[in-house]
C-alpha cells in the first residue's frame, strides 16, 4: 500500500505533461504504478488503492488463517483488467523500453523482465506477488517467479548497467530509511524453506537495499542521480486500510511532483 505515493507522484507528472525518460524499470507495486503512467490513466491506481485494494475480495484476514491468500492478486487482477484495464496500445506507443523486476523461485536470482503489450500483464502481477501474502507463484518463462523487491527492491545498479546516466529513483520509505531485518522476513524465510535459494534471497534482503541506497547517495563518476522519497509525515504502512490515510499519501506524491520535476530539469540545464 505504500505504493500509493508513487502513483500520487506519477498522477502529477501526467498533470504537467512531463516524461522525459528513455526506458523505465519496475519493482513489484511500482511496476504497476509505471504502467498507469505510461497508459497516461491519471486518477487509475489511486482508485484501485483507495477502492479496490480496501475491499474484502482483496484483504481478508480470516481468509488468510484458513490457509487462503491475505491478498488475493487473482482477484484484483480479474476485476480491474474487466472494469479499468491498463491501456496497452497506449503504453508500448512510445516503444520505450518498460523493464519490471521479478525474483526466480528456483535461483533466488533478480530477473529483469522486458515487457510487451502481451505479457505485461501477467509480469506486473507476478512482480507483485509477495510470498505467503499471496500463495502462488505465477510462472514467466516457465519459471516460478515472485515479488521482485526481494531480490532487487531499488535497481538503480541494473538501470546503470543499462547505460542510464540520469536516473530518477522513486522509493517508498522516507529518506532516512534503511532496512534491517525482522520478524517478517523469518517468517517468509519459513514459508519458502522448500525453495533453498529463495530462502537465502529473503535472509538477505536488507543488505542489498542498504547497498542501492549507498549507491544512490554516491553514484559512480558520470551518474547523476535523483532520489524522490515520501516526507517524514508519510504514514500508510504494507497493509494500510484506513482510506483517509490512504488518501493523504496519495496527494503527498502529488504534491512531490513539482520538485521532483524542478530537480530534473535542474540537473538538465546543467548539462
Amino acid at each position: 500500500m505504500r505504493g500509493v505515493f508513487s502513483t500520487g507522484l506519477l498522477d502529477g507528472f501526467l498533470a504537467r505533461g512531463f516524461n522525459p525518460f528513455d526506458f523505465y524499470i519496475g519493482v513489484s507495486s511500482g511496476s504497476t504504478n509505471i504502467a498507469a503512467y505510461l497508459a497516461e490513466m491519471p486518477g487509475r491506481n489511486h482508485i484501485i488503492y483507495t477502492d479496490y485494494s480496501l475491499r474484502p475480495e482483496f484483504i481478508s484476514f480470516s481468509r488468510f488463517i484458513r490457509g487462503g491468500h491475505l491478498l488475493d492478486l487473482d482477484w484484483l487482477w480479474e476485476i480491474t483488467i474487466r472494469e479499468i484495464r491498463l491501456d496497452l496500445d497506449r503504453i508500448y506507443s512510445s516503444r520505450k523500453p518498460f523493464f519490471v523486476v521479478l525474483t526466480d523461485v528456483e535461483s533466488g536470482q533478480a530477473c529483469y523482465k522486458l515487457t510487451s503489450a502481451d505479457n505485461l500483464e501477467h509480469v506486473i502481477k507476478a512482480s507483485s506477488s509477495v510470498p505467503l501474502f499471496y500463495r502462488n507463484f505465477p510462472e514467466v518463462d516457465g519459471r516460478p517467479k515472485s515479488d521482485g523487491g526481494l531480490a532487487d527492491p531499488l535497481p538503480v545498479g541494473e538501470a546503470i548497467r543499462l547505460g542510464a546516466s540520469r536516473i530518477m529513483v522513486v522509493r517508498s520509505r522516507p529518506r532516512g530509511y534503511l532496512k534491517r531485518r525482522g520478524a517478517s522476513e523469518y517468517i517468509v524465510s519459513m514459508h519458502v524453506r522448500h525453495y533453498p535459494l529463495l530462502r537465502k534471497t529473503v535472509l538477505s534482503q536488507e543488505k542489498r537495499y542498504n547497498d542501492s541506497v549507498a549507491l544512490i547517495r554516491n553514484p559512480p563518476p558520470g551518474i547523476d542521480i535523483i532520489e524522490i522519497c515520501p516526507p517524514r509525515g508519510f504514514a500508510v504502512s504494507r497493509l494500510t486500510r484506513d482510506r483517509l490515510v490512504l488518501q493523504q499519501g496519495y496527494e503527498q506524491g502529488r504534491a512531490m511532483a513539482a520538485e521532483a520535476v524542478a530537480l530534473w530539469n535542474k540537473g538538465k540545464n546543467k548539462e
